[in-house]
């Protein structure tokens, strides 16, 4: 009883000695006002947070998810067309790849995919 009572109360102990030597050396760290401020991409942390973001940049963005869900179907229905070769298969996979295509020329000649514009 006695031995986990001085146990219990060394480990009390070393956590108070480890607490305190990390909050005096976190008190040294704390002086860089740039290590200390928010970082936001793509925006001025030290700036109005009422500025409008760039519609450009929430577009590209829009585009990437549609992008990025289009290769989580595609994936599986390639898979699954190693298997089993039907033509209600390949001519839905066609018609699936053809209006992604034709959404991509339409957000070209619109020019949401112009970075320097």
């Amino acid at each position: 009883m006695i031995s986990m009572l001085w146990s219990s109360l060394l480990a009390v102990f070393l956590g108070v000695i480890i607490f305190c030597i990390s909050w005096l050396i976190s008190k040294q760290a704390m002086a860089d006002r740039e290590k200390s401020s928010p970082f936001e991409c793509g925006f001025d942390p030290l700036s109005s947070a009422r500025v409008p973001f760039s519609l450009r940049f929430f577009l590209l963005a829009v585009i990437f998810l549609i992008f990025d869900v289009e290769i989580v179907l595609l994936i599986p229905a390639i898979s699954f067309m190693k298997s089993v070769i039907d033509f209600t298969s390949i001519a839905g996979v066609f018609l699936f790849l053809v209006i992604l295509i034709v959404g991509l020329f339409h957000e070209w000649n619109e020019g949401s995919l112009d970075w320097l514009a």
